[in-house]
């Protein structure tokens, strides 16, 4: 009997894995689809890149994380695009606008800049993201920014990051899933 139940439990404990994989892949299914149908010459992808290059109208209280928000968004860009090298250049850059007192961004910066390895970049941005939240939060004193997620990046343990715009472009999948992810919070003063 100990050994029917045990694997009844296990054969339970799979079904309800599996069916958590399953929800997180649908989640993002369709708009991938959509995307693919979206999203087919060269000029459109092109045309794409140059409407998200602009960086907001939202202002800060400081030029200090006005800079850190320019920096950012090049970074967030340079990964929607997968292009290793404009991370590197972007988050050069930016680690340079921190001072000692936020030596966490700083090394997190320079850890993106001194690695081509794209998924890396990736995984480095989204700490990056939770360390800069707040003073993007603290510090907005114009116009909107949006907090967006994507459930399916880091193996389903999904990611965020903070966008100029509202429209999704994901930094975590690039073009292999553009449009996967959602607003969960728009900052504005």
């Amino acid at each position: 009997m100990k050994i029917n139940k045990t694997n009844t439990m296990k054969q339970n404990k799979y079904v309800a894995v599996a069916a958590v994989v399953i929800l997180i892949l649908a989640s993002c299914g369709e708009k991938k689809n959509k995307q693919d149908a979206e999203i087919n010459t060269p000029q459109e992808v092109e045309q794409v890149k140059e409407q998200t290059t602009e960086i907001a109208d939202a202002t800060f209280t400081d030029g200090m994380t006005e800079k850190v928000f320019h920096n950012y968004q090049q970074i967030r860009m340079a990964l929607v695009n997968s292009e290793a090298n404009e991370v590197k250049k972007a988050a050069g850059n930016l680690a340079e606008s921190f001072s000692e007192e936020q030596e966490d961004m700083k090394s997190k910066a320079l850890a993106m800049a001194n690695t081509d390895d794209l998924e890396k970049q990736r995984e480095l941005f989204s700490e990056f993201t939770t360390a800069v939240e707040p003073m993007f939060k603290e510090s907005i004193s114009e116009g909107t920014i949006y907090k967006q997620f994507c459930p399916m990046a880091f193996e389903g343990r999904g990611g965020y990051w903070i966008s100029n715009v509202e429209e999704i472009r994901n930094p975590y999948y690039g073009d292999k899933m553009l449009k996967c992810g959602s607003v969960t919070e728009t900052i504005q003063k």
